[in-house]
């Protein structure tokens, strides 16, 4: 009995020292792309002139006028700090674990999103990230461990574009790879392309240019079937404050499906605070 309980001790143990390795392995994959990201950041870059944006359409002109002062420096990577509401269940059983995270967001060139959650007991913490989706169960269990494909790089150029638009403006000015068009008086739409990716997205704009909502059709395989397809994203934006010149929201809903009868929102969060790496007050 004793010698079994021996070994059975000895699993468990293997178990748990293998488990907490591969931790630390992505932990270290987690620091390197976040110091790889933060060095894209533009070292001295320009002020923000709204003759920058003429020629664009008339709802995109507002929208720059009011997310970016005039005179503030461009800087196109930023750090968001946040907290919320995170759903891995469904409209109908949401199962809503309350949330912390925080962000680097540096488009075009990729972004990663480290979270922690928790409902009762239950604790899932992991990363999302332009190349990996890990998560893990109460620190120990890995349950979802993915990517590295171009499907998943696909999905996740969407959903960093689309961030872009209201965390980072100063990515989307007009540009080669940025192309503006109009919707309607208060709609317009941008298209990224980087790396033989292309992303459009839809805004929806007030008359002061805030913009209130996002929308943009997302290779995702959030479905019954797990396939990878084009489906519906998009959620709304509220709560306006500055942060070093940008003018960013700071309450966000989002979900898949949006605009259908199926969509409702799994992500709901509020930002603490949102920071540009080698801005003046991050020196």
């Amino acid at each position: 009995m004793k010698t079994v309980l021996l070994i059975i001790i000895v699993i468990i143990s293997a178990f748990l020292f293998s488990m907490l390795v591969w931790q630390r392995v992505d932990q270290k994959a987690n620091s390197a792309l976040w110091h790889e990201l933060s060095a894209t950041q533009p070292v001295s870059p320009a002020l923000f002139d709204p003759k920058m944006v003429e020629g664009l359409p008339p709802a995109a002109q507002r929208y720059f006028r009011f997310a970016i002062k005039t005179g503030t420096p461009l800087y196109t990577v930023a750090e968001i700090s946040m907290k919320g509401r995170f759903s891995l269940g469904t409209k109908e059983a949401p199962n809503y674990m309350a949330m912390t995270a925080k962000q680097i967001l540096a488009a075009p060139t990729g972004f990663i999103w480290k979270m922690s959650a928790r409902n009762n007991l239950l604790r899932i913490s992991g990363s999302d990230a332009t190349n990996w989706t890990r998560f893990w169960l109460m620190g120990v269990v890995p349950v979802a461990h993915m990517g590295g494909d171009s499907d998943h790089t696909r999905s996740a150029f969407g959903r960093y574009i689309a961030e872009a638009v209201f965390w980072t403006p100063a990515a989307l000015l007009p540009g080669k790879n940025v192309r503006w068009t109009i919707l309607s008086d208060n709609a317009v739409r941008v298209l990224i392309t980087h790396n033989g990716m292309e992303q459009s997205v839809d805004l929806t704009i007030d008359e002061t240019g805030k913009p209130t909502k996002v929308s943009f059709p997302r290779w995702s395989n959030a479905n019954p079937e797990k396939i990878y397809q084009i489906q519906p994203f998009g959620g709304y934006l509220s709560k306006f404050k500055e942060f070093e010149g940008f003018r960013l929201p700071t309450h966000i809903e989002a979900g898949n499906q949006f605009g259908t009868d199926d969509y409702f929102p799994f992500f709901v969060i509020n930002v603490a605070n949102v920071r540009f790496p080698n801005s003046n007050n991050t020196q």
